[in-house]
């Protein structure tokens, strides 16, 4: 996993929602702040409010600090951001609980800008009241690709299934034309190199969906895949891609043929997440493709439970956890790659070095 030395950062999310919920019952475990050093944006007042909603929950003494470059180790610190007059009415979705959501969101990734953290996991927000002058975004995801450097990929993963997708937020009527034969060999490219450097798999093997129901049937329901998916898996393919397809998705899942593959890659947002969530509902959800590591739970902000101490918290926990074996598979990456001659000279050298023990132990070695 990791150590204190890894800075991740937490945004609050709508403070209408269950994200103040999730934090504080997941920050409540002593142990986070042992792999990690927690910054949380928000309002502490909401943090006080929803403390006050769960029972029986550990106390949390917050550490608050005007920067994430002063949190300290060992502590769950606080940066306070958003409105100070912050009406809390848990459930109800409100322009004020969407602005204290964004006031958040920038300062952390101001801060991740910086360097300052070192990953983010986000919390959740409602699209709709996040709308303003300043933010014309249809979620994280979209922010995040205009804020920071990279091509970003909504990537759910779990222990049990990991699900990219070619689209993201757009209406349904749009995805076909958002579809083509580049858009899917750029994103197969870019789910391949996550599950390389993000993920330590070796090779991996992707699955791709197909747009229509039964694949198509042949041209008799929609000639997407026989134009545009399949040419596509076919130059991923000869492009050193491991990509199998396309599969009709309900087959697909249904018969649990998911294991047979590291990823799947699908066309649109209903069509990937449906099935994820109802595999895997403490699953994460992952922006992979940038150059910073970004993840969140697989919820949204859940209003019908909001105050009420029903919030689950393992998502939330999973996306800390996801963070910070990220940012170390990266690390490890980045550094196995950077010279690869040099690994091979050394591995070459222990090798050499192991033939020569048995000489060593029987003193023949000069």
């Amino acid at each position: 996993m990791s150590d204190n030395r890894l800075k991740i950062g937490i945004t609050q999310g709508d403070t209408n929602g269950i994200g103040w919920e999730v934090i504080l019952k997941t920050l409540a475990d002593s142990r986070i702040a042992e792999l990690c050093t927690p910054v949380v944006y928000g309002s502490p007042a909401a943090a006080g409010y929803y403390r006050r909603c769960i029972a029986d929950l550990e106390e949390i003494a917050f550490n608050t600090v005007s920067s994430a470059r002063d949190a300290r180790r060992g502590r769950v610190n606080l940066i306070a951001c958003g409105p100070q007059e912050l009406r809390i009415v848990p459930g109800e979705p409100s322009p004020e609980a969407g602005r204290a959501a964004v006031e958040a969101l920038q300062a952390a990734v101001r801060d991740l800008k910086e360097g300052a953290l070192d990953a983010l996991v986000t919390g959740p927000i409602d699209k709709e009241t996040a709308q303003a002058d300043d933010f014309r975004y249809t979620g994280h995801t979209e922010y995040l690709a205009a804020e920071l450097e990279g091509s970003p990929m909504m990537l759910m993963c779990s222990d049990r299934l990991r699900v990219g997708l070619v689209t993201t937020h757009l209406p349904l009527a749009e995805v076909s034309a958002a579809i083509s034969r580049g858009k899917i060999t750029e994103a197969l490219d870019r789910l391949a190199r996550s599950l390389v450097a993000d993920f330590g798999v070796v090779k991996p093997r992707i699955a791709v969906l197909a747009l229509n129901p039964h694949a198509g049937d042949g041209g008799l329901l929609g000639r997407e895949e026989e134009e545009t998916i399949r040419p596509a898996v076919n130059d991923a393919y000869a492009a050193g891609v491991l990509a199998f397809g396309p599969f009709a998705a309900d087959g697909f899942f249904a018969s649990g043929n998911y294991a047979h593959y590291d990823a799947v890659l699908a066309m649109y947002h209903d069509q990937g997440l449906a099935p994820f969530k109802t595999l895997t509902p403490d699953g994460v959800n992952y922006t992979a493709g940038l150059c910073k590591v970004r993840t969140s739970p697989d919820h949204g902000v859940a209003y019908d439970i909001a105050g009420r101490d029903k919030a689950d918290p393992q998502s939330m926990r999973n996306a800390i956890y996801a963070a910070l074996d990220i940012v170390e598979n990266r690390r490890r990456w980045a550094a196995m790659s950077a010279d690869p001659l040099q690994h091979f000279e050394r591995d070459r050298g222990r090798d050499a070095s192991a033939k020569d023990l048995p000489e060593m132990r029987e003193g023949r070695h000069d």
